[in-house]
C-alpha cells in the first residue's frame, strides 16, 4: 500500500514549526491506520511538492518520524512505516479477583525506601529510568522565570509579607476555573493550597482516620502512600488493582463488607503510579457511589491526570461526587513544575477539618509560587506546554516500549501506559526485582523495583521504568543493557 494522496485534517497550535505539524499528520495516519506496518512512505521529492515545502523541513519532518521509532530508512529503497515493536509482549498479568484481599497490617515499607535511597545516593551519576517527574528540559523554565521577575516588580514584598492561610486568592481562583475540565465545580474558597500533593494526601488522612485505623489502597501502590501511611501509624488493606482499569471495584467492595474497620479508601484514577492505568468512567462512578454508601472518605490523588493521551484529559473521581464524599488532592509537580513543589486539595465535607489541619501543621505556602502559577494556568501558553510535554512523553514511551519489546527475555509481560511516563513491566518470574535494581545499578542505570510498591511479596519481579530522559538514544542503549541483564538473570535462574 502506498501513501494516501491526501492527509487527514489536523489543526495544531501555530507555535510548532512545520516540519514537526507535517510529522504529527503522518504520525495520526500512523496510529489510525491509514499508513500501515510496510507502507511506503512518499519519496523526498514527492513529499516536498505535496506540501510545498522545501528540502531542511521534508527532511526535519522524516528524521522525527524516525526518532519516534514510527518510520525507517531501507537502503536504496526509501522510507517504510515501521511494525509496532510494542506488540511483541503480552501484556501484564490481570490480578486474581477470586482471592480475598490480605488482613490489612501496618505498614514497614520506610526501611526499604531507605536502603533504596541511600544506594542511588552512592551512585550519582547513575542514568535515572526510575524517577516520577519528567526531564527538567520539558518544563517552561524560562516562562516561569520571566513571570516570577514581573511578579517580584509588581509586588517587592512578596518574599518578606506573609500569605493568605489557604493561599493566594488568584491563584485559588484560576484553580476553581481550570477545575471544571476535570468535571468539578468548586469555588475559590474550595481550595487549599498545600506543598505538594504529598501534603494535601496527608492533610486528607489525617483529616479523616485515627491511628490504627484501616485505609484501602491499591496494590501495587505509589510506595510514597505507604509511607504516609506508615508514619501516621495506619494499616494498609491492599486491594488488587488491575493495569488497564485500577482498582478492582469488586474486590473493595467485597473488603467493604466483610471488613467493619476501613476507614478510607485512596486511589489514583487516573494513570496510576506505577500501572500507568486510567480507571474507566463507568468504573469510577461505581467507586464514589460505592464509598458514599458506605460513608467512607474517598481520598482521590489526582497529579498526573493532564498526562494522559486521550483528546480530552479523564474526568477526576469528584466530577461524580454528589455530598462531599471525595476529598481530591493533587498538585502541578508532574506537569508544570517539580521544583515548585505546590499542590491544592478540596476536602469535600472534611474540608474546614482540613484547613485547620493544614494550618497547624505548615501555615500557608510562599507566594511567590503562587503568584507565578496564577500567571502562567491563566494564558494559553499553560495548554501549549501541556501539549508539547505529552506529545514529548508519547515519543518518548513509544521509543523506550520498542526498546523493551525488542531487548527483554521471553516471559516478560508489559501492558503500554494509557499516557504519562511510568512503565511497569512484569520480568519471568525467576528474576528478583531487588537483584535486577542492584546489578542494573552497578550498571549505572537506575530503576525501580516492584518490592517498594507492597507490603506482600508478589510484585518482587516486577519493576517500574519511566522515560524521564530526552536523549532518546541514550535511553534506547540502557533499555537494551537492561534487557540483557534480565535475559542474563533468567537464564541463571533457571
Amino acid at each position: 500500500m502506498t501513501c494516501p494522496t491526501t492527509m487527514p485534517e489536523y489543526s495544531i497550535a501555530d507555535s510548532l514549526p512545520l516540519y514537526r505539524q507535517l510529522a504529527d499528520q503522518y504520525r495520526r495516519a500512523i496510529d489510525n491506520g491509514a499508513l500501515r506496518p510496510g507502507d511506503r512512505m512518499p519519496s523526498m521529492r514527492v513529499f516536498m511538492q505535496r506540501h510545498g515545502v522545501s528540502l531542511s523541513t521534508a527532511t526535519g519532518s522524516y528524521r522525527a518520524l524516525e526518532r519516534e521509532a514510527l518510520i525507517e530508512a531501507r537502503p536504496r529503497a526509501g522510507y517504510f512505516v515501521r511494525a509496532r515493536l510494542a506488540s511483541a509482549l503480552p501484556a501484564a498479568s490481570e490480578p486474581d479477583l477470586a482471592l480475598v484481599p490480605g488482613a490489612a497490617q501496618f505498614v514497614g515499607i520506610h526501611s526499604t525506601i531507605s536502603t533504596i535511597v541511600s544506594k542511588y545516593q552512592r551512585h550519582p551519576q547513575a542514568l535515572n529510568l526510575g524517577g516520577a517527574t519528567a526531564s527538567p528540559d520539558l518544563y517552561p523554565s524560562d516562562a516561569l522565570q520571566k513571570a516570577a521577575l514581573r511578579a517580584l516588580r509588581r509586588r517587592p514584598t512578596l518574599l518578606t509579607a506573609a500569605g493568605h492561610d489557604q493561599g493566594a486568592p488568584d491563584l485559588r481562583a484560576v484553580i476553581a476555573r481550570r477545575a471544571l475540565d476535570a468535571g468539578i465545580q468548586i469555588g475559590a474558597d474550595d481550595v487549599i493550597m498545600t506543598h505538594g500533593g504529598i501534603e494535601a494526601v496527608n492533610l486528607a488522612l489525617r483529616a479523616v482516620t485515627q491511628p490504627g485505623d484501616t485505609v484501602a489502597v491499591e496494590s501495587p501502590c505509589f510506595f510514597g502512600l505507604l509511607q504516609a501511611l506508615e508514619s501516621l501509624g495506619l494499616r494498609a488493606l491492599e486491594i488488587p488493582a488491575s493495569p488497564t482499569s485500577g482498582m478492582a471495584i469488586e474486590a473493595l467492595a467485597f473488603a467493604l463488607q466483610t471488613q467493619t474497620d476501613i476507614k478510607a479508601v485512596v486511589v489514583v484514577p487516573n494513570l496510576q503510579n506505577p500501572l500507568g492505568s486510567v480507571m474507566p468512567d463507568a468504573h469510577k462512578a461505581r467507586l464514589v457511589a460505592l464509598c458514599s454508601q458506605a460513608g467512607i472518605p474517598l481520598i482521590e490523588d489526582d497529579p498526573y491526570r493532564e498526562l494522559a493521551d486521550a483528546a480530552q484529559p479523564p474526568k477526576s473521581l469528584k466530577a461524580w461526587d454528589t455530598d462531599g464524599t471525595v476529598i481530591h488532592c493533587t498538585s502541578f509537580n508532574k506537569t508544570l513544575a517539580p521544583g515548585m513543589r505546590v499542590g491544592w486539595v478540596n476536602g469535600g465535607r472534611w474540608h474546614p477539618r482540613i484547613g485547620m489541619l493544614k494550618f497547624a501543621q505548615s501555615r500557608h505556602n510562599e507566594q511567590l509560587s503562587q503568584v507565578v502559577l496564577a500567571e502562567f494556568l491563566g494564558t494559553n501558553a499553560h495548554q501549549r506546554h501541556l501539549r508539547r510535554l505529552r506529545e514529548q512523553l508519547r515519543i518518548q514511551r513509544e521509543r523506550m516500549a520498542a526498546a523493551v519489546a525488542a531487548s527483554f527475555p521471553d516471559g516478560t509481560r508489559f501492558t503500554p501506559p494509557a499516557g504519562g511516563m511510568f512503565f511497569w513491566i512484569e520480568l519471568p518470574r525467576e528474576v528478583s526485582s531487588d537483584a535486577f535494581f542492584d546489578a542494573a545499578l552497578d550498571d549505572g542505570i537506575r530503576v525501580m523495583p516492584g518490592t517498594v510498591f507492597s507490603n506482600s511479596a508478589r510484585f518482587d519481579h516486577f519493576i517500574r521504568l519511566s522515560c524521564p530522559s530526552t536523549d532518546l538514544d541514550q535511553a534506547d542503549e540502557a533499555v537494551r543493557r537492561l534487557g540483557r541483564l534480565a535475559a542474563r538473570m533468567a537464564t541463571h535462574a533457571g
